[in-house]
């Protein structure tokens, strides 16, 4: 699947949340959303790590130093020998 179409798949999934009508019922689907989309940025950074990924690499993706994305993503920081 490319990009623009996972983009796209993406965008679809928010406009459904966006189209719920009652305000509390759309809050608690948002939340629910973030606290997934949490999840899963920490088993993607956790992923990318075990497939090599460095992290100045993964911090570049946030605008973030090696330093601020090891400290942003310390619990997925395996004990692991030197830094790569």
């Amino acid at each position: 699947m490319s990009e623009g179409t996972e983009r796209r798949r993406f965008e679809r999934a928010v406009d459904a949340l966006r189209a719920i009508p009652d305000p509390l019922t759309r809050l608690d689907a948002v939340r629910g959303a973030r606290e997934h989309l949490e999840e899963m940025e920490v088993e993607a950074v956790r992923s990318a790590r075990d497939a090599g990924a460095t992290w100045k690499a993964i911090g570049a993706r946030y605008g973030l130093s090696k330093q601020g994305a090891q400290q942003r993503f310390r619990a997925v920081q395996p004990e692991r020998g030197p830094e790569r």
